[in-house]
């Protein structure tokens, strides 16, 4: 009994000492300013979870450099209400909404069927979409949901993509993925036989293993690219303390001060869209220059397991084998 209660209320004690710790380092810094970007235009790029927060202003930005950017999400009143807003802000935003369900495998690759079939090249994939401290519950197919949605989903995404994005990139100009992790991967370890947190469940282990998981996933991608001689990069992102919906299963008495305190003390969602989108965009970043892990607009070391390439490995092949892939 004692043991349970140490495996769920620990987690969530040091998730919240972190954000503290987070939060804190934000009021002592300047937000993250972005750079002016060059124009996109002849680029298509997708952003799961574009309908809104950090996405839907990673998704403006885009447009209004000239980029055709598909939003990818599984609420499609809200994907169309932010096409239609983006829209009348910019006439010429070449911008749309295609559903997917990243908690649905099947929802996936017929995301990316219908996308392929439109014979479009692929520039820029933002990993964005994600949930955070959800009821202990399943995806459709059978993984905890933090896993399945913030991981699973954007792993077969991504990989059932990736011929588009080694066909679209070259020299110079070469195809990205940017992966919206968390500090939160800090406080983590991956349990290879245990993904789907069956043993003494916490919501907040599980959402903190989950983007460990993205960004050795994203590591590990880059590495592959690199070594295979083709002109992709992957990186992680941690945007910060973002003022979005992501909060809204806090324990009640938390969500009502996080309420309270966001909006003076978060950064905004233009804010936290700032690093995603350099190093989605930024020329700096070409080739093996885009890689790693970014926060606060500057590529981070982060904690040794990240860079562990056995670990690595062992995650990427247990992924393959959970989604059938070769």
């Amino acid at each position: 009994m004692l043991s349970a209660i140490r495996s769920y209320l620990l987690p969530a004690v040091k998730l919240y000492l972190l954000g503290l710790k987070v939060l804190l380092a934000q009021l002592c810094s300047r937000p993250v300013r972005l750079p002016v970007m060059p124009r996109q235009d002849g680029k298509v790029a997708i952003v799961t979870g574009g309908g809104r927060g950090i996405g839907y202003e990673v998704v403006r930005h885009m447009a209004r450099l000239g980029a055709h950017v598909i939003i990818g999400g599984r609420d499609e009143q809200e994907g169309l209400v932010a096409v239609k807003r983006i829209c009348e802000e910019y006439k010429e935003a070449k911008v749309e909404f295609k559903k997917v369900d990243l908690a649905s495998l099947q929802s996936v690759r017929q995301f990316v069927q219908n996308f392929k079939e439109r014979d479009l090249p692929l520039n820029i994939l933002v990993n964005n979409a994600g949930v955070m401290l959800v009821p202990k519950g399943c995806t459709e197919d059978g993984f905890e949901q933090h896993f399945g949605v913030n991981y699973v989903g954007h792993f077969l995404l991504t990989w059932l993509l990736l011929d588009t994005l080694k066909d679209s990139g070259k020299c110079g100009h070469f195809s990205r993925v940017v992966n919206v992790s968390s500090s939160a991967h800090r406080i983590s370890n991956i349990t290879l036989n245990d993904l789907n947190s069956c043993q003494c469940y916490s919501a907040h282990a599980a959402y903190c293993q989950s983007k460990l998981a993205q960004l050795l996933f994203s590591s590990h991608l880059h590495q592959e690219l690199q070594h295979g001689g083709f002109p992709v990069s992957s990186c992680a992102v941690d945007p910060g303390m973002v003022d979005t919906a992501l909060y809204r299963h806090l324990w009640t008495p938390l969500r009502l001060a996080q309420s309270t305190i966001a909006h003076l003390l978060f950064r905004t969602p233009t804010e936290g869209a700032a690093t995603v989108l350099y190093t989605a965009l930024s020329p700096d970043l070409e080739g093996e220059c885009g890689g790693g892990y970014w926060a606060n607009g500057c590529r981070e070391i982060t904690r040794p397991p990240t860079f562990d390439p056995q670990l690595q490995l062992s995650l990427w092949e247990t992924s393959l084998q959970l989604l059938g892939l070769q």
